[in-house]
């Protein structure tokens, strides 16, 4: 199961550094590339508190098997896939389905061990899921540079199938109980998907017509209504897509929110560099890959720290120093040059991929310790959720500051340069014999000509060191939450500990 939960993250990070190779091949704009992750992650919010539900209905073992047999099928699918539409198309379908594959592992590992193994299985499942980031990016750019993208989905199939096989085989527990099929609101879950849908359709499509035309404004009015409506029927259905009432709990309610700014740091960074090294630094895939991999191997080496520090701890000082970290990471990248290379991108992903398992163990303890076996695959569903609906939305932020901010620093820029700024000049890369600090008359057209790209590429790298600062102040603000969780206590299972 661990293996199945590792190719769904797997997906994420793989097609991270040949965002803009398969831009290339299959005639996507810059702007779009996004909607490749976006696509995976919108669905992955939808799937993820189905699986509660879906776990009863089926049992642990056959909705494994079913889940990571129709991610195999999508991954063909998005091999398959000769457009743009078809590639978002597939890639919502095998995020449905690793949506169900994250949070069954989680729950496999809270129902099926006692509560003194938790920490223990919770590190094992959270080593597989750091290994993903380690080789993903390079694993992806290799295969792109060597094959072809679509190589970066058929790796899925050969371990995909002997999981099912396996998995079929000696998974116990956790009957099929088929009473629960009928029992969720269909109602509930198809106004959830219309809001997390025209949410993003929103978030992405808003900056790009100033916030006005006719789809902006039907989106405007769409979007709140979904989500009043699915908010209403949470509340008010015996069994709706996503128990609110958990909420009332405030360890849960606050390790949730601390997991939703996670996932945009988590997933928001693994965008902005990608991005950054494949549009400024004009990397191949290859190349992409083996700069981001700092990250993930960073993590895999503090993974054993984190498993024995963690249930020593306070998991809200823990959590503070996780969060802390990850914020300087964060921030450090806030201030790079459309120059900047691997050792310039070093040490921030060294502190990023050092934080994470800081920040992911302690706030799984303080959201889903103390549930009832009955509850924990909800609980679970729903707290994993909160991250990956924080990465799709932290995406959908980035690409506006991105679209939003680069007219603009291209015309404070070029304003700089021709009231002779030295220190404009180097950032953009002009040679700084011609910037005395004297105003200059104008530029001949063959100068603009040459320096045009080198200005848009600055202007674009300062709208990356915005996004990267915008995302490291929501960690600082995040870590306001710590002093409020309260101290749980560890409970013997189907016991309800008290905060």
């Amino acid at each position: 199961m661990c293996i199945a939960m590792f190719m769904a993250i797997l997906d994420i990070q793989i097609v991270a550094s040949s965002l803009t190779a398969i831009g290339a091949a299959l005639h996507i704009a810059h702007d779009d590339l996004s909607w490749i992750q976006t696509a995976y992650l919108v669905a992955e919010v939808v799937a993820i508190p189905l699986s509660g539900w879906l776990t009863r209905t089926f049992g642990l073992r056959w909705l494994m098997v079913g889940a990571t047999l129709g991610f195999c099928v999508s991954s063909a699918g998005c091999a398959l896939a000769g457009s743009f539409a078809a590639l978002i198309a597939l890639r919502t379908v095998q995020g449905v389905f690793g949506g169900l594959l994250i949070p069954g592992v989680f729950t496999a590992s809270f129902v099926m061990f006692p509560p003194s193994h938790h920490t223990r299985v919770a590190a094992i499942a959270g080593s597989f899921a750091m290994v993903a980031p380690t080789i993903g990016p390079a694993l992806g750019g290799w295969l792109t540079e060597t094959a072809s993208w679509q190589w970066m989905f058929l790796i899925n199939l050969p371990p995909g199938l002997i999981v099912v096989a396996v998995v079929a085989l000696l998974v116990q527990g956790m009957r099929p109980d088929w009473a629960t099929l009928w029992r969720i609101s269909l109602s509930t879950v198809l106004c959830a998907a219309i809001f997390l849908g025209a949410l993003e359709l929103l978030l992405k499509t808003g900056p790009r017509n100033d916030w006005r035309g006719a789809m902006v404004i039907a989106l405007y009015v769409l979007c709140p209504l979904a989500a009043a409506v699915s908010l209403w029927l949470c509340l008010t259905r015996a069994h709706p897509f996503v128990d609110l009432r958990r909420f009332r709990d405030r360890g849960f309610s606050l390790g949730c929110g601390l997991n939703f700014v996670l996932g945009i740091g988590l997933y928001g960074a693994t965008y902005l560099l990608a991005v950054f090294l494949g549009l400024v630094r004009e990397m191949g895939p290859l190349e992409i890959g083996t700069t981001m991999a700092v990250t993930g191997a960073t993590q895999l080496l503090v993974a054993p720290l984190a498993a024995f520090i963690e249930p020593r701890l306070d998991p809200r000082a823990l959590t503070t120093v996780g969060f802390v970290l990850f914020a300087a990471g964060l921030i450090a990248s806030g201030f790079d040059t459309p120059r900047a290379g691997f050792g310039d991108l070093f040490w921030p992903q060294v502190l990023r991929g050092a934080a994470m398992l800081l920040c992911l163990l302690p706030v799984t303890r303080m959201a889903l310790d103390g549930w009832s076996d009955a509850e924990s695959a909800e609980a679970s569903g729903v707290f994993n959720v909160m991250r990956v609906l924080g990465g799709a939305i932290g995406i959908a932020l980035i690409d506006t500051i991105l679209e939003q901010r680069t007219s603009g620093h291209v015309t404070r820029l070029v304003e700089r340069l021709l009231a002779g700024d030295r220190e404009t000049a180097r950032f953009v890369g002009l040679p700084l014999e011609r910037f005395t600090g004297v105003r200059m008359e104008g530029i001949d057209a063959a100068t603009q000509e040459t320096i045009r790209p080198l200005v848009e590429r600055a202007a674009l790298t300062l709208s990356f060191n915005e996004a990267w600062l915008a995302v490291g102040i929501a960690f600082v603000v995040a870590m306001l939450l710590v002093p409020f969780v309260p101290r749980r206590r560890r409970t013997r299972p189907g016991v309800r500990a008290t905060a």
